[in-house]
């Protein structure tokens, strides 16, 4: 498995594709949280509060994590390289978890700059350290076990066509299903409200960004991160057969 992290890292950063990933999430993220005026300008709400961006985050990963995985399988299939990858002396687990672990430090070394905005909330308070420091924190560890999340969906729906564009957009639709479709379901059946929510990325995510790290939200984002992964591998256990 560390030989294919360490390739997946050296692909990432061997051509513009990780510079340019990291650079599209701090500049998005600045230009709402600090330059647009609206709703996700921190310094006009008045408030050393950093839920603007942990609101706006997941919307950018979206489409930020299914660009980054999208590759993963599809070029070993395109370039007709996936039969020599299977063949190696590696269980396909590895090649997966190679593969995933790989594009989820590509996703967590553009969040780690993100860190910045603590210190400077922190200074901006009134008076000065005046911030949840609980729920910054939750919402950081909520917003971790989602880039696993969405990157397992990534590397899964990468084996579905060997055109990354399909890879793309079956992964978007994938993960604006699991993240806000089911909280929109919900709205539609207020009896059922609380469980059918409960199936969704949203629901966990914003219970952990209450500063509180619940059992039931961790294994959450847990299933949903090894489900993907094993319809991963049994996808390539079909094509090696």
């Amino acid at each position: 498995m560390k030989s294919i992290l360490l390739r997946e890292i050296k692909s990432f950063f061997g051509s513009p594709i990780g510079y340019l990933v990291i650079a599209i999430f701090l500049l998005l993220n600045g230009l709402f949280l600090w330059v647009f005026v609206g709703d996700y300008n921190i310094l006009n709400s008045g408030f050393a509060d950093l839920s603007p961006f942990f609101t706006i985050s997941p919307w950018i990963l979206i489409f930020l994590i299914p660009a980054v995985t999208m590759r993963s399988f599809s070029d070993e299939m395109k370039q007709g390289t996936i039969e020599l990858l299977l063949t190696k002396p590696i269980s396909i687990w590895e090649i997966v978890g190679g593969k995933f672990i790989g594009a989820f430090l590509l996703i967590v070394i553009a969040i780690i700059p993100t860190l910045t905005y603590v210190y400077v909330l922190y200074g901006l308070g009134m008076p000065a350290g005046n911030i949840d420091m609980g729920s910054t924190m939750g919402s950081y560890f909520g917003l971790l076990f989602l880039i696993s999340g969405y990157t397992a969906i990534g590397v899964f729906t990468s084996t579905l066509s060997e055109n990354q564009i399909v890879a793309f957009i079956v992964s978007v639709f994938l993960c604006f299903i699991l993240y806000f479709g089911f909280q929109g379901v919900a709205s539609q059946f207020k009896d059922w409200q609380e469980l059918i929510a409960f199936f969704g990325m949203d629901y966990h995510f914003k219970s952990m960004s209450r500063g509180v790290i619940d059992t039931r939200d961790t294994l959450y984002f847990i299933s949903i991160t090894l489900l993907f992964l094993s319809l991963t591998v049994y996808k390539l256990k079909s094509l090696k057969s």
